[in-house]
């Protein structure tokens, strides 16, 4: 009797880290107002040797760059600059300047 349930405790200590190791863990979805960067556009700006710029303001997302801070522009996808300020790159609204995300 000992042996059988030494056998059972055993196949349910096995059968659950078997589930355990194929349980989803679900996290919030991103906070309002980030964006969801596509991967090859993270990619395409960290490979650039794009010169840094000096400039004395805010380095967030939500802050805009003034004109004079030049945004290149991703080859082939619509809606995404970038630029690198004070040695940070940054994706950008190329439209308006605005900072959608700092690249760390």
């Amino acid at each position: 009797m000992r042996k059988t349930m030494l056998a059972a405790a055993a196949i349910l200590t096995i059968s659950s880290a078997a589930f355990a190791q194929s349980t989803v863990i679900v996290t919030d979805p991103a906070p309002t107002g980030s964006v969801v960067l596509p991967g090859e556009v993270r990619t395409y700006v960290m490979e650039q040797n794009t010169p840094s710029v000096v400039y004395d303001g805010d380095i967030a997302v939500g802050a805009t760059l003034p004109d004079t801070v030049e945004v290149h522009t991703v080859p082939d996808i619509d809606g995404y600059g970038y630029t690198v300020v004070n040695e940070r790159r940054v994706i950008v609204e190329p439209k308006t300047h605005r900072i959608i995300q700092v690249l760390e």
